[in-house]
């Protein structure tokens, strides 16, 4: 209910969510995806050098979900605007064929890539420490995984939590986001 009194007040505020915008590829396109040439260790030492922290997000052409997420969630002022000033974001075509360097040094084509970290699920969010050992791979390096589609305040907090280093801590995402969700009242 509380979303959909969100969504009403933009609305008549004049307002709209914006419509995600497609590329060439078929997948949803941000401002605050990079275009690098998918070399995991220089893109973590890239985000480092902003002061950011490293995500790579992979979608597919279709998803209705990655639809969702774009439309519903990242389009979201508040979720943007923290993604644009926190997290340098690679994305990977499930189904691609641009090659993708991982941490470990393996190159493949971003299809095989995606099947060697076992991610069965578009949109899948990984994300990474500051420092990441040569010989991990990206699924291995991960601090934390969101596999599928999830609503505003679940992806907020979870950048949130990502950004204050919250899995070095003692309190799971999970105690988190209920921590969060029950102070919004």
């Amino acid at each position: 209910m509380k979303q959909f009194m969100i969504v009403l007040a933009v609305v008549l505020i004049g307002g709209t969510l914006a419509s995600a915008e497609i590329g060439d590829d078929g997948l949803h396109k941000a401002s605050w995806m990079r275009e690098t040439f998918k070399d995991l260790s220089e893109d973590l030492a890239d985000a480092n050098t902003e002061g950011k922290r490293f995500m790579v997000i992979i979608e597919q052409r279709g998803c209705i979900y990655c639809r969702k997420m774009h439309e519903t969630v990242f389009s979201v002022p508040k979720v943007a605007d923290y993604i644009e000033d926190n997290f340098f974001v690679l994305q990977i075509n499930m189904f691609g064929n641009v090659e993708v360097t991982d941490f470990d040094g393996i190159s493949l084509p971003e299809k095989d890539m995606v099947r060697r970290w076992g991610s069965l699920f578009t949109p899948t969010i990984l994300f990474f420490p500051v420092t990441v050992s040569g010989d991990r791979s990206a699924a291995q390096a991960a601090v934390a995984t969101m596999p599928g589609a999830f609503g505003l305040h679940t992806t907020y907090n979870m950048l949130t939590w990502i950004v204050q280093f919250g899995y070095d801590g003692d309190e799971s995402f999970q105690k988190y986001h209920a921590r969060k969700f029950a102070e919004r009242g």
